[in-house]
């Protein structure tokens, strides 16, 4: 919701300033400008891009309007997750762990916890992490097998992010090539009434206006949005990671909480008495 609000800041404030300064909104109104910029656009997008990198890229623009999934109340719910979690595995051993993980879609040791069950990435993260517990002998592999597993998510990220972001940088030329054909279609009226010949050069620049405006009022900003959301996840597993390697390691319950809860951000970190909470429900 906030990205769609920041959508209409941007226009409202446009069009106010163009209103204020004696235009006309009919001026702007040229559905053959938007046809050629959109429509070629869509095409160097699917050019460029693979369908994985398509299917991800389409995935982060639906997360972008909808807002990062990891804010406090996600954390709030993890620390309560691997905190039972590292109860279990010290009172009844790291074999309770593997039978009580069972199938990742159907996991029993999420069922309390919607805001994991809701994010499959988060969920399958957790589950992969949580099922090497068991299987790993020392942390320090386990730790380097995560790592590597957060980079390649980290990789397809960005390459979601880049193709968006090569894309916002044609538009300002989709447009020169929209304004190039409008300019041809008034030469072939060149001879024509003045007000035809200026309405037809109007339609021209609106093309030009059009693929700034796309590029650097719109997909720019989404590309930028999505690298914050993309970091956003990146933490998160990160705390995950380092959960689950304390978990391994033997650590007590509380001190695995407490590292982990150290590399939240301010924003979504939660409040000194919900970490209390938290182990009184120990």
């Amino acid at each position: 919701m906030v990205t769609i609000g920041g959508c209409l800041v941007v226009i409202g404030a446009i069009l106010t300033g163009y209103t204020m300064a004696g235009g006309h909104i009919g001026a702007l109104m040229h559905p053959s400008e938007v046809v050629t910029i959109g429509g070629s656009a869509l095409g160097a997008l699917i050019i460029q891009s693979p369908k994985k990198v398509m299917t991800d890229l389409i995935r982060c623009v639906i997360q972008v309007v909808k807002g990062s999934p990891y804010n406090r109340q996600t954390y709030v719910q993890l620390f309560q997750l691997v905190y039972g979690v590292t109860k279990l595995t010290r009172r009844d051993g790291l074999l309770a762990l593997e039978s009580q993980l069972g199938d990742e879609h159907d996991c029993p040791l999420f069922k309390s916890y919607p805001k994991i069950t809701g994010n499959h990435h988060a969920a399958h993260f957790l589950f992969n992490a949580l099922a090497l517990i068991p299987e790993s002998k020392e942390p320090e592999h386990m730790r380097a097998a995560l790592e590597e597993e957060i980079r390649v998510i980290e990789r397809e990220h960005h390459a979601a992010v880049g193709v968006l972001s090569k894309t916002a940088d044609a538009l300002p030329g989709f447009g020169i090539v929209a304004a190039v054909l409008g300019i041809v279609i008034t030469m072939q009226a060149i001879d024509g009434p003045a007000n035809e010949i200026g309405h037809k050069v109007g339609a021209a620049l609106v093309g030009t206006f059009l693929g700034i405006l796309a590029s650097y009022g719109f997909f720019a900003p989404m590309a930028g949005r999505m690298e914050f959301l993309g970091e956003a996840e990146t933490t998160f597993f990160r705390v995950v990671s380092t959960a689950t390697v304390a978990i391994s390691a033997g650590e007590s319950p509380r001190e695995v909480v407490t590292r982990a809860y150290r590399l939240v951000g301010t924003d979504c970190r939660p409040s000194r008495t919900e970490l209390t909470e938290i182990f009184k429900e120990g």
